[in-house]
């Protein structure tokens, strides 16, 4: 060879080396496995690798089938029938890829291409740790974008990445109770005092894990979406829940974790070992550490509770605004009672064709108290300012439930509607800004926002309490949470007849101009919660995180050297591309 080609072709392979090192492999170039090696990894994992297709597919030509796309119709809102599926998400404006120009919607018509957009190319459904270890050794070995789908709830598109390999935890589904469980300690440690506990596999949902706690007088720390995994990016989020106001976050609850890493190893991350780990799977949020397989929660007795409903519904306008603003100015006076829970409004519900409504609905559960009259009598201030605002007598009602469990399996029951497409903005909302009496300016940001038929704005009342008094605790959580009143949420629908362009235009307004309003009542300085916020959060180390950032970066430096495990959002994606597939810089 002529040294002038050697040269040539020495810089070549330099090139070649470094785009391999900056970017993860794709498809089309030399080190995609082969057919032989994808078979390989399927007999490794025991015959659990699929190929995946997007959920619409059989409702669209050249793989239609009427068959298939009837089941598909009929459970395209079906949250748990989502959860299920390696090409579904809860939310499909994921499952699309803007850049790409890629989508495949079950409402457009059969005529339509449907392409693959964000949904991996393929899943490993696996049911046990080795399985996991195999993936993450395989996606290491051959540079392969890796992404982890508990149950696909997600609003910021971290259960999703275009050509990649997913890892479905779904069927990881065991549970056991200890009644002394001892976190696993180094043999030189004294294990500590034990404590009554769960454990649930990667796979596990709320609803099924309060079916298995209630029957035996049990609960935990959980949301209140019945098809959320506990142990994905729920509880590694942080985690708020009707319980947060006597024991914590859900993230506060954790004893330990056993978790796959980046180097295929199989650990335990408590408070004694690997507490690095501990401490960032506690609200460091889910995909950014490792695989979990299982976390153990402390429990407790399954309580009775209170459960009151408050709603109203009046034609739009001021007066809908103003019963808003009574109703705010009262929910801190419930919380310090231990109230917790949820309000939402829809200023612009559709009733029919030519008429439109505003509806409040509020419900919030009074844990392990019995007296209704109490209850009651707290309430009765808010009513009566409440009539005074809107003009007439709102509604409301309280059931007492025996237990947590028997209100959960009342109110999830059912399948949670998921299936459409949504993004978020979001804003921690705190006590000292509520004592101050502005829940009038609080309502007058929630008013000027514009809002199209069936977007809503809500405040989550899931904190005070123990989580205030939390604050030593030390994990990851952002510690704005210790200081929160009002979480507070409004949605923006991208529905399937918008085109990309506008959705990116809608999507941009949250960033730019709505989300900006609630920063601007505490002049930033709360943050917002990293599992219902803005996919596109301006700062977002600092808002999900607060000062832990700089610490959580170090951990995920130390644990996952070469980025394997990248998500939106997530500790260290500044250093990629929106879809994790190519390096932006070397820092």
């Amino acid at each position: 060879m002529k040294p002038s080609l050697l040269c040539i072709g020495l810089f070549a392979a330099i090139g070649l080396a470094a785009n391999l090192g900056s970017c993860r492999c794709q498809p089309d170039q030399p080190c995609w496995p082969t057919e032989a090696q994808w078979a390989a990894l399927n007999n490794s994992i025991e015959g659990n690798l699929v190929t995946v297709r997007p959920l619409a597919s059989s409702c669209h030509d050249p793989d239609f089938s009427a068959s298939e796309c009837s089941v598909v119709q009929a459970n395209t809102n079906n949250s748990t029938y989502r959860s299920s599926q390696p090409g579904a998400l809860q939310w499909e404006n994921w499952e699309t890829w803007p850049a790409a120009d890629e989508k495949c919607y079950t409402e457009t018509p059969r005529s339509e291409p449907c392409e693959q957009g964000r949904l991996p190319l393929y899943s490993a459904e696996v049911r046990t740790a080795q399985h996991i270890q195999t993936v993450v050794n395989f996606v290491t070995r051959h540079n392969i974008k890796l992404v982890i789908k508990n149950t696909g709830h997600d609003f910021l598109g971290r259960s999703s990445a275009p050509k990649s390999l997913q890892i479905l935890t779904h069927m990881m589904k065991n549970m056991s109770i200890s009644n002394e469980f001892i976190p696993t300690v180094p043999p030189m440690l004294n294990p500590p005092d034990s404590a009554k506990a769960v454990t649930v596999g990667a796979g596990v949902q709320l609803g099924e894990m309060y079916a298995f706690l209630g029957s035996k007088g049990l609960m935990a720390v959980g949301g209140t979406f019945s098809t959320v995994g506990i142990a994905g990016g729920y509880i590694q989020g942080g985690g708020h829940s009707f319980l947060g106001w006597l024991h914590g976050m859900a993230s506060d609850n954790v004893l330990e974790f056993e978790i796959v890493l980046a180097d295929g190893s199989l650990v335990f991350a408590n408070a004694y070992q690997n507490s690095d780990l501990f401490f960032a799977l506690r609200g460091g949020g889910g995909g950014s550490f490792g695989v979990v397989v299982s976390a153990t929660l402390k429990v407790y007795p399954d309580y009775p509770l209170i459960y009151a409903t408050l709603n109203y519904t009046m034609d739009p306008g001021v007066a809908f605004w103003d019963g808003v603003g009574a109703f705010q100015k009262h929910i801190l006076r419930l919380n310090d009672q231990g109230g917790s829970g949820y309000y939402g409004m829809v200023p612009i519900y559709p009733v029919s064709s030519t008429q439109n409504v505003s509806v409040l609905l509020s419900s919030m559960a009074f844990v392990n108290q019995t007296n209704s009259t109490t209850v009651k009598e707290l309430f009765s201030p808010l009513l009566l300012d409440l009539k005074q605002a809107i003009g007439f007598e709102p509604f409301f009602d309280m059931v007492t439930y025996p237990s947590m469990s028997s209100m959960y399996s009342t109110i999830l029951a059912g399948s949670y509607a998921t299936g459409t497409g949504m993004r978020l903005g979001s804003q921690l909302v705190s006590r000292d800004f509520m004592k101050s009496d502005n829940s009038t300016r609080l309502t007058r940001a929630m008013s000027s926002l514009n809002f199209d038929p069936g977007e809503a704005v809500a405040g989550v009342i899931l904190t005070g309490g123990q989580v205030s008094k939390n604050r030593n605790i030390a994990s990851a959580l952002n510690p704005a949470w210790r200081d929160t009143m009002v979480h507070v949420i409004f949605t923006r629908l991208m529905s399937p007849d918008m085109t990309f362009e506008e959705q990116e235009t809608k999507a941009a307004n949250i960033t730019r101009h709505e989300v900006p309003i609630f920063k601007s009542l505490e002049h930033g300085k709360m943050g917002a919660y990293m599992n219902e916020a803005d996919a596109d959060e301006v700062g977002f180390q600092k808002s999900f995180w607060g000062e832990n950032y700089p610490r959580l970066r170090s951990i995920k430096a130390s644990r996952d050297p070469n980025d394997l495990f990248i998500v939106r959002k997530g500790v260290g994606s500044e250093n990629w591309d929106d879809d994790g597939l190519c390096r932006l810089n070397r820092t």
